[in-house]
């Protein structure tokens, strides 16, 4: 049985930085694809990036580009999303999920694990 746990998530003004983190228990994210994703109220949930585990590999999105980082540490066997130049329209609950799929998948679908999700909020 898999379970991903979010940490990290808080209060900031625009402009700052963060970093989340995901943990696993029951298994190793060896050999997956892990995914960030964000979802605002209102609004469907949102690819933010990935990590392919076996080699380090990131995917982003265009929105996300050269302010958020996805990474993994096998020694700790977390999944971690820096974010920063944080900015209002970035407030959303932030998860992290995990799939067998190959490549570079995006959609919710693809995914079968989910964390519970952390809440991030960006004031001005």
């Amino acid at each position: 049985q898999v379970q991903l746990v979010e940490s990290g998530g808080g209060l900031l003004q625009a402009g700052g930085s963060l970093r989340l983190s995901c943990a696993a228990s029951g298994r190793t994210f060896s050999g997956h694809i892990m995914g960030w994703f964000r979802q605002a109220p209102g609004k469907e949930r949102e690819f933010v990036g990935l990590v392919r585990w076996s080699s380090g590999t990131t995917y982003y999105t265009d929105p996300m580009k050269g302010r958020f980082t996805v990474s993994r540490d096998s020694a700790k066997n977390t999944v971690n999303l820096q974010m920063n130049k944080l900015k209002t329209e970035d407030t959303a609950v932030y998860y992290c999920a995990e799939t067998r799929s190959v490549g570079t998948p995006t959609a919710t679908r693809s995914y079968v694990y989910w964390g519970q999700g952390t809440q991030v909020t960006v004031s001005s």
